[in-house]
């Protein structure tokens, strides 16, 4: 089973965000704008033993305010991002916690961890580059708390079927 863990935030101006991705992402129609802190892994872990993970990996954790604005692109992969500005610690903090013990083994570590929302993905150079270049003004800010992370199983189709929920402090 392919699964990932994932923030939903909830952003009162996030029909902008989805606007965007309808453009951009391939994926807009699979999956809402969120923030991954463990990538797609493949295993037959159970919800229970990922629920005593969670518990037991982000004990004392709280909730916690993000901000995100300036979009940029990475041309190496043609991802575009809409980037943390603020709760970029605490972001990190999860995923470092999650990627310890049960989902150690998952870690990529050829890649540094930097907390983003994906707003699109360009395969042509071109249209990559004209992408960045409107998107440049782009100044809108994004605001909310962070109170939950998802457990999503994706399925065959790349659709997002959230397995659990899990309730930070």
């Amino acid at each position: 089973m392919k699964r990932a863990v994932i923030l939903f935030p909830k952003f009162n101006n996030i029909d902008t965000i989805n606007d965007i991705r309808k453009k951009y992402d391939p994926l807009a129609n699979y999956i809402g704008p969120h923030i991954s802190i463990v990538f797609p892994f493949e295993s037959d872990l159970t919800i229970n033993e990922l629920k005593e993970h969670f518990t037991k990996s982000l004990k004392g954790i709280k909730k916690f305010n993000i901000m995100l604005n300036n979009i940029t692109g990475d041309y190496r992969d043609g991802y575009l991002f809409l980037n943390v500005k603020k709760g970029n610690d605490n972001i990190i903090e999860l995923h470092d916690k999650l990627y310890s013990g049960l989902l150690e083994k998952f870690i990529f570590r050829k890649v540094t961890y930097c907390p983003h929302l994906t707003v699109g993905k360009i395969f042509d150079q071109k249209e990559f580059d004209d992408a960045v270049d409107e998107l440049s003004c782009h100044n809108e800010i994004y605001e909310t708390v962070i109170d939950k992370i998802f457990v999503e199983n994706i399925d065959l189709d790349d659709s997002s079927i959230i397995e659990f929920i899990f309730d930070l402090e």
